[in-house]
């Protein structure tokens, strides 16, 4: 179940905008105001992580069990998803891509759901099932961006350092993340696991019989937290670091080919990868030194992954492959150390709403404005087709710096200051 959740995403996530080169009306500078279609295609997921909350809790927690509601979503986006790859035009295209997302952003909640109750122990036994969806987005990077090239004969083709024939050129012949492929994985993906998701054990709804409000979906009993300085300045850093967030999973596979490094999707897996690995160091971390420096030190990769990019090139690959491995310490040591700090700070009645809010805020606000800046933010570096990158990446590298200086001079760890 977790390797498909994630396959899903991962497998047309990341090649989109290479992608969307093939779309009519996708190639138009602006829309209105400062919405770029590239940016707006990103910004999709932002406003399906703010409309899920509502399926989640006022459908899928109510009145079906929880595998019932995880297939047909998936069914239904596996159709969305079919119907998103054979638009023609970004308006047909986006709109399809809408209605995919808002069918599979709910599932990300559902799963966990699912996990969460059907296993002994959570806490031992959840991590290495989570796992398997780190590995489902590594493998569909490395299935996207594996050398294939597709003809339109749809023959596939594996370039000559990898023992076969020499690769065929020409205009008919495409990277596989240029093509349909993807979204066709993608779609197969969707159906397996829509299907799969009715043999997984019963799992009934949380919330049956009891009245929920609006509030309640989203996380809003939450905001008493905020009158908790420090959680307060932790819920706006954590909005705001996601809007550079974006720009790294936008940019960077169309920005490794401009490094003139192949396989740009099974390269950013790399990322997915170190993810693992700093996943394990959370706790410790945790334990061993505070909320506040490891949030900190994630923050601190960020700027320095964004700095590395806007150095890299195809003089300086390496810089460019270091940049992608911080991922790990950057996603980890900031979302994942968050969630603990939440889960720490929030009392029992309002911990679900806690974790609700700041996934509405981080995964919803903060990735849909992000979306939307770095679109409008390409298009004003660019001059005659051509992307200034050490601009783009500069700009994140700012905001995350500011960001972090705001943290550093506004929070407090009381547990720490107390255990001090």
């Amino acid at each position: 179940m977790m390797f498909l959740q994630f396959f899903i995403w991962g497998v047309w996530y990341v090649p989109m905008w290479k992608y969307l080169a093939n779309i009519e009306g996708a190639g138009d500078w602006k829309l209105w105001g400062f919405l770029t279609p590239v940016g707006l295609a990103y910004a999709s997921t932002g406003i399906a992580a703010m409309v899920s909350p509502f399926i989640v809790g006022m459908i899928a927690d109510r009145f079906f069990p929880t595998q019932i509601v995880v297939g047909v979503l998936h069914l239904l986006g596996a159709l969305f998803l079919y119907l998103t790859s054979q638009a023609v035009h970004f308006n047909d295209f986006f709109l399809w891509l809408l209605l995919h997302l808002i069918c599979y952003m709910p599932t990300l909640a559902l799963v966990n759901s699912l996990l969460f109750q059907n296993v002994k122990d959570p806490q031992r036994d959840a991590p290495p099932v989570r796992t398997l969806g780190t590995i489902g987005w590594i493998v569909s990077g490395i299935l996207v961006g594996g050398g294939f090239l597709v003809s339109e004969e749809f023959v596939w083709q594996l370039p000559a350092f990898m023992g076969g024939e020499a690769a065929p050129t020409g205009d008919a012949v495409k990277e596989l993340g240029s093509t349909t492929w993807p979204y066709v994985f993608g779609v197969i993906a969707s159906v397996i696991l829509g299907l799969f998701a009715f043999s997984l054990p019963h799992t009934p709804p949380r919330l049956k019989g009891k009245e929920v409000s609006v509030g309640d979906v989203l996380g809003l009993k939450a905001i008493r937290l905020m009158k908790d300085r420090s959680f307060a300045v932790f819920i706006i850093c954590s909005l705001l670091i996601c809007i550079p967030l974006s720009f790294y999973f936008q940019s960077t596979n169309v920005f490794l080919g401009y490094c003139d490094i192949g396989n740009s999707e099974g390269v950013m897996t790399l990322g997915q990868v170190s993810e693992i690995f700093f996943l394990l160091l959370v706790p410790f971390f945790f334990r061993k030194y505070g909320v506040r420096m490891i949030l900190s030190v994630g923050m601190l990769f960020w700027v320095l992954r964004y700095l590395l990019f806007a150095n890299a090139g195809p003089d300086a690959q390496a810089l460019a492959f270091l940049g992608v491995l911080f991922h790990g310490i950057c996603y980890d040591f900031f979302f994942f150390a968050g969630q603990l700090y939440v889960d720490k700070r929030a009392p029992d009645d309002i911990r679900s709403a806690a974790q609700g809010f700041i996934a509405f805020v981080t995964l919803g606000v903060g990735m849909f404005i992000g979306g939307l800046l770095n679109g409008w933010w390409n298009v004003r570096q660019t001059t005659d087709g051509v992307l200034d990158w050490p601009a783009v990446w500069y700009f994140p590298a700012v905001m995350a710096g500011v960001v972090l200086v705001v943290f550093l001079l506004t929070f407090k760890d009381p547990d720490r200051e107390a255990a001090a």
